[in-house]
């Protein structure tokens, strides 16, 4: 699917999904719990549908309505799944079940759609392995075999990715023994501390190093079920955001909780050193679009989700807008350094890659033709790029914004997009 943007002037009311983050791990969770968890508020997303239809496969039963997830687990003990455990985009899923996959005592072979063949998994894995499971990969990707169980013990991983360490972290209270687990140049700490939130949440044992440079699980642990309220996604609210930025209107980011761990919520700090103003109040934050807005230095390495949205914020800011320390936004479901250097250049930017992120000169965007990457936190950026530039911009692939907004063209149209879907 294609779509074609207009410059357009946004304003209103806007309440953003559930998060990503804490859809996948409460469907983790519920699938490992003993008895019936109440999901409510999740995101409605292809990648939490990954996780789902995963979940089922082990056995747990799954019903779903639009406000509330239903899940059966029994105690951790999971069903051998008939087939491959396809995850299509879902990096997050891949890396929470192939942890879960190595406690249990059947093999599971999961694959994907080609992004997430393309995600280097070795480092995950071969913690896993020294930890007791048979692995099996295309060179530390998918397709992947894992079977367990873990005895435990000790391993060290490099941080590349916080969800590697995610994954053992969920693995290890299924081991046999206590596992312990040293970290090195960990990046996106606030990720991890969502995990350690759930895992704090259902009452799991743990200790951790306050600068999670180490973790001693005990095994033979349990989940127990549970009930919860997702809060909502601080990653897409950076979208309202950037499109309040770009145009200059006022719009009402509605049930944001600043309280959460999520460390998206930065991006509005970014925003406010930016030079936007933002208010927030209740369950209300008004972001004011502003048409002076400076470029800065930020460091993204807690935030690389966000990098898509600050590479465009940095376009309409005067003098320059650095983004540095987040090499892992190359291992994303593209590498989006060089994907949002390549199409922002299109549209006329002054952008510069750097190993580790991105340089913007600030200078007006014009209309292109841009390719979304199937990324869909490029295609959402682009989007919005093409809201704030002369001319029409069309955007191709834009199917991929449905991994974590499936409503996006239609909220940001009701908010006052020039956005018309290309048949």
């Amino acid at each position: 699917m294609d779509i074609k943007i207009k410059k357009s002037g946004l304003s209103g009311a806007i309440a953003v999904p559930g998060s990503k983050s804490h859809s996948i791990r409460a469907a983790a969770c519920g699938m490992l719990g003993n008895g019936i968890s109440l999901i409510h508020s999740p995101l409605d997303s292809a990648d939490t549908k990954s996780c789902l239809g995963a979940a089922m496969k082990y056995g747990a039963q799954v019903a779903i309505t639009p406000e509330l997830w239903t899940i059966t687990g029994h105690s951790g003990k999971l069903r051998s799944p008939k087939g491959v455990v396809d995850l299509g985009n879902s990096g997050t899923s891949l890396c929470v079940l192939a942890g879960i996959a190595a406690a249990m005592d059947f093999p599971t072979t999961f694959d994907g759609d080609d992004s997430l063949r393309s995600r280097p998994m070795a480092i995950q894995l071969d913690a896993l392995a020294e930890l007791g499971a048979r692995v099996e990969s295309n060179g530390g990707k998918c397709p992947i075999t894992i079977q367990g169980p873990l005895t435990g013990g000790s391993t060290e991983i490099i941080g590349t990715s916080s969800q590697y360490l995610t994954g053992l972290l969920f693995a290890a209270p299924l081991a046999k023994g206590t596992v312990e687990i040293r970290v090195r140049d960990l990046n996106e700490k606030p990720y991890v501390e969502i995990t350690l939130d759930w895992l704090r949440r259902l009452g799991i044992r743990f200790e951790a190093a306050a600068d999670l440079s180490y973790f001693r699980i005990e095994g033979n642990q349990s989940y127990p079920a549970f009930e919860w309220v997702i809060p909502a996604d601080f990653s897409t609210a950076a979208f309202p955001l950037l499109g309040s930025a770009v145009t200059g209107g006022v719009i009402d980011i509605r049930n944001l909780d600043f309280e959460d761990p999520q460390g998206d919520k930065a991006v509005f700090d970014f925003f406010r050193r930016m030079g936007m103003t933002i208010e927030t109040k209740n369950n209300s934050t008004k972001v004011f679009g502003s048409c002076s807005l400076q470029g800065g230095d930020f460091d993204l390495n807690a935030t690389p989700d966000a990098l898509p949205a600050m590479a465009v914020a940095g376009t309409f800011c005067r003098g320059t807008t650095r983004l540095s320390n987040v090499p892992q936004a190359r291992i994303k479901e593209t590498d989006r350094i060089a994907c949002m250097r390549q199409e922002l250049e299109k549209m006329g930017a002054k952008i510069s890659e750097l190993p580790d992120g991105l340089v913007i000169e600030g200078s007006p965007l014009r209309g292109a033709v841009v390719d979304g990457h199937g990324d869909h936190r490029i295609v959402m950026a682009l989007a919005i790029a093409g809201m704030g530039a002369e001319g029409e911009t069309i955007v191709t692939g834009a199917e991929a914004a449905a991994v974590t907004y499936p409503g996006f063209i239609r909220d940001f149209r009701k908010l006052g997009a020039n956005i018309e879907v290309l048949k």
